[in-house]
């Protein structure tokens, strides 16, 4: 059987080997006392120029794909990470559901439907944060295929191929990918680990060789996502679950809500990209820009960057997200140093617009 699983590992090396990809991260953390943490990491070939957002509920969308798109108003106020002010790339509502979209190369959406309704890839994550308050709640939504994903590219010019997941304040997690043109969902608290490419049947085919061989033993350590997949799984699998004796007298007001915290925000470190760091034949594997802690129990929203001194974070509780209550902005674009929690540093200003889609 281990040797099987080696053969078909060494294929899937060699398809991802051809692949190009921007190497994101993310991982699910469930331990003691009900806490459930999100942890992520940007990786991207240039500064996106990201700015943090507070959207209150009561926003009227559309999907901004046509006249055949989808509207809604927001049930959810939520925090979230825009990529060059165009879109929601990463975020945490009210109710604790989280929202990562990382980059797949295999990514198809299918060919436009003219008679489907139509969603622009810009606000596909912030109409799940906007919708949703579980996991269990959004896939039974999305697996129905209310609309179709629209994606142009990026204003570089870069392909806009994105797979989505989502976690909840239960530990309940999913993971949302087109190939083919069809709509795949892994749903189910075991799929606590996502990176790029491939495709994730074959990442977790490819983790269960490396699994097989043991993480004490060796683990793989390039950049390529298949190997950070690896890595960020034996290391979640690894770090404590409950109080740790060892460090709790470090930890401020030795709470293990922040032990925990600090072991992700270790853990999304360690299959970090340093900065600058690029590979000659595969251009597209990228430096890790900056990272996300989402304390989903506790309402909290950490971000941390590869550009700047200090991680800080933003407490939910603190925010007004009732419906009328403005759009604010805490700007980041410029290289400005934040510290500590800085609810009270984001500024009222109108919503960036999101990228749309052309009706097809």
């Amino acid at each position: 059987m281990r040797r099987h699983l080696l053969a078909f590992a060494a294929g899937l090396a060699t398809t991802v080997l051809a692949l190009p990809a921007l190497p994101c991260t993310r991982t699910l953390y469930v331990g003691a006392d009900n806490t459930v943490i999100t942890g992520r990491n940007m990786d991207w070939s240039e500064d996106m120029g990201s700015n943090l957002w507070i959207f209150p509920a009561g926003i009227r969308r559309d999907g901004h794909a046509g006249p055949n798109s989808p509207t809604w108003t927001s049930r959810y106020g939520s925090v979230i990470t825009a990529g060059y002010d165009i879109g929601s790339v990463d975020g945490i509502n009210e109710k604790g559901l989280v929202m990562n979209a990382l980059y797949l190369a295999e990514t198809d959406y299918g060919a436009p439907d003219r008679k489907r309704p139509h969603m622009a890839i810009s606000l596909w994550g912030q109409y799940v944060l906007d919708n949703f308050a579980s996991v269990d709640e959004t896939v039974k939504v999305l697996a129905k295929e209310p609309f179709q994903i629209i994606a142009p590219p990026l204003p570089n010019g870069k392909p806009l191929t994105i797979h989505l997941s989502i976690s909840d304040a239960s530990g309940d997690s999913a993971i949302f990918e087109y190939v083919h043109g069809k709509l795949v969902i892994h749903h189910g608290r075991q799929y606590k680990v996502m990176t790029n490419s491939p495709i994730y049947d074959k990442q977790l085919a490819l983790y269960e060789y490396w699994e097989s061989i043991g993480g004490l033993k060796f683990l793989p350590g390039t950049n390529r996502a298949a190997d950070r997949f690896a890595r960020a799984s034996f290391l979640l699998d690894a770090v404590p679950k409950q109080l740790d004796p060892n460090y709790i007298a470090g930890v401020p007001k030795q709470s293990y809500a922040y032990q925990a915290v600090a072991e992700v925000m270790s853990v999304q470190r360690a299959v970090s990209v340093p900065l600058g760091i690029s590979t000659p034949d595969q251009p597209n594997l990228s430096s890790t820009i900056w990272h996300t802690v989402a304390d989903q129990k506790n309402l909290i929203y950490y971000f941390d960057s590869a550009m700047r001194p200090n991680t800080f974070w933003v407490d939910l509780h603190k925010l007004d997200l009732k419906p009328g209550a403005p759009v604010k902005k805490l700007t980041m674009a410029g290289g400005q140093v934040y510290s500590g929690e800085v609810s009270v540093q984001f500024v009222d200003t109108p919503s960036f617009k999101f990228m749309p889609a052309p009706a097809p």
